[in-house]
This record gives structure tokens, C-alpha cells and sequence, in this order.
């Protein structure tokens, strides 16, 4: 505690006081926590934290604007694709305390700290002068402190990403900063250049120094540079989840996310109080959730299982909690299951789209479902499985829905890749359907097309520019077809193996 107090007395959060006429002052306590340093130390450190009781604040008073960006998943796994790819140097920074180094533009009173109050201005309160944890705008102060530090350093902003930063230096060459909250990964050609980076923001926060990248938003980084290989799997947080949910040695592993008999719809929620009573004790949405994070950061193979039972998270019954013990079987087999990245001198730079739908895949509303996965250098860096928004009535018209999903993600990751310095003519999507192709490139079947809303017409617009080539591919080479249906365990195992998802630790 007396240590928090010195950060905070030197970082001159507050001052204090007295409370003026017609303010309310928000509480804080403390927060007391046991920490355990890096893998492998077994030292434990205790921390206490001082937290503002951001919940009294009042809106329009208090706070204003509370967005605050954070980097997407997918410009992460982009630039450990570009690290494996280039040979570039990859290190990671934590800041510490990072919320306490924003600059508050309201005007805040606080009560003093529990066991820290000023002898004789016990009554006083703190005016706060920067941002503390806890409060609402706090994550949002310090984006834009650090953001302005950026910029200061003359560094640009990517437009597609607002936490991705990036330099060209005079060889030609680029170091680029991507920021989650107080996370950063910073990567370069060269070690001099990157040190000086972290000298700058040592200058100007305080930091903490990681070394080599090895665990970042929960996902661990394997390295071997003599292959030119790098590998992203969560298998210490599978582990926990298995364990959370009563997955054990002896549970019965099984090799699909989900299996063909599988016919989940709305139909199975509970019908009797019974029923529901026992659905009530179980933790549905916990254990969704929990797999919906590992689909999101390393785990496309289960996204059109974990998009099936997402859907019925508001009334889950029997039959869906037995797919989602399914999911968890697979995960069981499947821990030291992840995604890599290696240097490929043919296509390794160059990003790669596959696009598939299930025409009316859905029980309930007969809608289809879009797939879509894209790769750089072997491994793929960004994917999707979701439930189209309209009642497609055609595969036609189902395959051209999810081309235009798969271009509108195709522009992005172009885009990005643009600011990252990496030059691609065109994107090579890939799709199975040769009719929605023909559709996309030829304004045909007006008869047929015309009450296709308009939005999904910019495809072709799109294509005639040339920044975007659709390609057909054989059914069986598409590796998007496990994104939309479940798929038999031979074809399952193909699609793995196309784009780079294997054991990986």
C-alpha cells in the first residue's frame, strides 16, 4: 500500500481540497492481490491497488466519452505472420500503472484513501489531477496520452487499425507498435532501433521491460528462428477451462467440434419449470464464452460449432449443453492444438482468402451461413463463421452473400497490410461456386438478382478494379467448408492441414 502511495504522490494524481459547494466526492478502496512473477519463478509478489468507485459517477458530470480503441486480433496474428515471414525482431513492453499517466479533462473529487488521510485534514478531499483506476474515462485517457506520445515521435497511426503504429527508417525498412491497453509488441529488421523505441517510452512511462515475445493476451509465442518458424496456441488456458468445467482424464476425447447428428434449434429450449430449473444451474454461457475466446484468438477449427451454440445462449436446453460438452471433448484431445506461421518464399507475404457458405444451414429461420479464412505465410490470420443476415433463396445467392463478406474483409486486411509496408496487386479470394462468381463478375440473372439488396452489388464494382481476384477452387480444397458445416473427420483433417492449424505445442 505505502508503495502504490508513492507511485501515486509522485505521479501528482491529486491535491488536496476542501470539497466545494454543490459537488459530491466518489468513493475508492482498496484492492489487494497476490502475483506470480514470469514461467518458472517461484517468488510470489503482493500488490495493492487503489481503485475510484467509478460506478457513483454520473454521466454528463463526471465523464463524457469512454470508448477506447484496442488492437484487433487479427493485426496481431498479421504480425507474427510478417515476423516469421521477414526474420524480424519481436519484443514485447508492459507498462506499469498505465492508467495513472492519463490527463483527466473533468473535474473529479475523491474521498481520501482509507488509511491515508492527511493528519488534521481529515474533512479534505482530492481533486484529481490525472486518471486512476477505476474510474470511467481512465482506459480512454490514457489511449489518447499515449497516442499523442506516438504521433510526437513521428510515428503514423494506421488507418485501419488505430493501435497499430509504424515508422519507415531510412533503409527502407519499418518498426511497428501494436498497443492492447498497456500491452505492446514492437517489432523490427533491427535490434538498434527498437531499443531506441524503448528508451523513448521508458522516458516518458514507466515501463517494464518482457524481452523476447513470449505470452501476449493469453497466447503463447513459440519461436524457432533457424526454421523461420513461429507457432500460437493457448493451451495453460484450455487447461484452466477443461478444469472449470469438469473436464478430466477420464473424459472420453472426441476428433470433431461437433458431429452430424447434431441438430440444434430453438425447439430443444426447455418446455417444462422442470426443465428449466435445471438449466438454470448450468454454467451455459460461462463455458460459450469461455471457448468463443479461444475461437477468437487461435482456434478457427471450432468457429461454426461455437457459432451454432452461441445462438441460443438466451434459453440453452439439454440438447445444446450436450453440444457444448462435445465442443469441450474436442478441445480435450486437441489442447496442444494452435496456428503457425513459416517462411514461404512463394506466396509467404501475400494474404489468401477461402469463402464457402451452407445454403439454409439454419432450423430455425433457414438462413445460411457464411465461412470465410484468410492466410499469410502458411497460417491463417484472420477467419469467420457467422449466420447471414437475410434468408438467402438459392446457393447462388447464399455463395454471393458470403463473397461479399469475405471482399469486405479482403479490402481491410489489403489495407493494413499497405501501412505495414507489404505491397499486393490483388488479394486471391477463393470460392466453389462457379455461378457466384459469374454473378459477381457479369451482371447476369437480373431476373433472379434483382431483389438482392443492394449492398452485396459492390462486389462487382470491387472486382472490376482489379484489387480483388475470385477464383474458383474445387469443393475439396476449400478449407472455409469447416466454417459452415460440420464436415466428416478425413475432410475436417484436410482443411486443418491447408492452412497451417496443427500441434503446435
Amino acid at each position: 500500500m505505502d508503495e502504490e502511495m508513492k507511485s501515486l504522490h509522485k505521479n501528482e494524481t491529486w491535491k488536496l481540497v476542501q470539497l466545494p459547494k454543490g459537488k459530491k466526492a466518489i468513493g475508492c478502496k482498496w484492492v489487494y492481490a497476490k502475483k506470480t512473477e514470469s514461467l518458472g519463478k517461484d517468488n510470489v509478489r503482493f500488490k495493492a491497488r487503489l481503485v475510484a468507485k467509478g460506478y457513483a459517477q454520473k454521466e454528463g458530470i463526471d465523464y463524457n466519452e469512454v470508448f477506447s480503441p484496442v488492437v484487433k486480433h487479427s493485426s496481431i496474428r498479421i504480425l507474427l505472420a510478417l515476423v516469421a515471414q521477414f526474420d524480424l525482431e519481436l519484443a514485447q513492453l508492459d507498462v506499469k500503472t498505465a492508467f495513472l499517466h492519463g490527463d483527466l479533462e473533468e473535474e473529479i473529487y475523491m474521498s481520501q484513501p482509507e488509511g491515508f488521510k492527511v493528519a488534521g485534514k481529515e474533512n479534505w478531499v482530492c481533486k484529481l489531477q490525472k486518471s486512476l483506476y477505476g474510474l470511467k474515462q481512465s482506459p480512454r485517457q490514457w489511449y489518447k496520452r499515449f497516442d499523442r506520445f506516438m504521433i510526437g515521435q513521428k510515428y503514423t497511426r494506421s488507418h485501419f487499425d488505430h493501435c497499430v503504429y509504424f515508422r519507415k527508417l531510412r533503409d527502407g525498412t519499418f518498426i511497428y507498435l501494436l498497443l492492447y491497453v498497456d500491452d505492446m509488441l514492437i517489432a523490427c529488421k533491427s535490434k538498434v532501433e527498437i531499443d531506441r523505441l524503448k528508451t523513448q517510452l521508458s522516458n516518458e512511462f514507466e515501463m517494464k521491460d518482457l524481452g523476447e515475445a513470449r505470452k501476449i493476451l493469453g497466447m503463447e509465442i513459440e519461436r524457432d528462428r533457424a526454421k523461420g518458424k513461429i507457432s500460437l496456441c493457448q493451451k495453460q488456458y484450455l487447461k484452466k477451462v477443461l478444469q472449470r468445467f469438469g473436464m478430466n482424464e477420464n473424459s472420453k476425447p472426441v476428433s470433431t467440434p461437433l458431429a452430424p447428428h447434431f441438430k440444434l434449434s430453438a425447439s430443444m429450449s426447455p418446455k417444462t419449470g422442470e426443465e428449466s430449473h435445471y438449466m438454470a444451474q448450468i454454467p451455459y454461457a460461462s463455458a460459450v464464452g469461455s471457448l468463443m475466446y479461444a475461437m477468437v484468438c487461435t482456434r478457427p477449427d471450432i468457429s461454426q460449432a461455437v457459432s451454432i451454440v452461441s445462438r441460443y445462449m438466451h434459453n440453452p436446453g439439454k440438447g445444446h449443453w450436450q453440444a457444448v460438452k462435445w465442443i469441450l471433448r474436442y478441445i480435450l484431445g486437441t489442447v496442444d492444438v494452435g496456428l503457425l506461421f513459416q517462411q514461404d518464399k512463394v506466396t509467404g507475404q501475400c494474404v489468401v482468402g477461402y469463402v464457402d457458405s451452407d445454403y439454409a444451414g439454419d432450423l430455425d429461420k433457414r438462413r445460411s451461413t457464411t465461412g470465410f479464412v484468410f492466410s499469410i505465410a502458411g497460417g491463417p490470420v484472420s477467419w469467420r463463421s457467422i449466420l447471414q443476415s437475410t434468408v438467402a433463396l438459392s446457393t447462388t445467392e447464399a455463395e454471393y452473400m458470403a463473397v461479399t463478406e469475405a471482399i469486405k474483409e479482403a479490402i481491410w486486411l489489403q489495407g493494413l497490410l499497405d501501412d505495414f509496408g507489404v505491397q499486393q496487386d490483388h488479394v486471391d479470394v477463393h470460392c466453389d461456386s462457379q455461378s457466384a462468381i459469374y454473378l459477381a463478375k457479369n451482371q447476369v440473372h437480373h431476373a433472379r438478382t434483382k431483389h438482392i439488396d443492394v449492398r452485396f452489388h459492390f462486389v462487382r464494382e470491387i472486382i472490376d478494379e482489379g484489387d480483388i481476384l475470385l477464383q474458383k477452387i474445387g469443393t475439396a480444397d476449400n478449407p472455409a467448408d469447416m466454417l459452415t458445416k460440420p464436415v466428416s473427420l478425413l475432410k475436417f483433417k484436410h482443411c486443418l492441414d491447408l492452412i497451417g492449424i496443427c500441434k503446435v505445442c
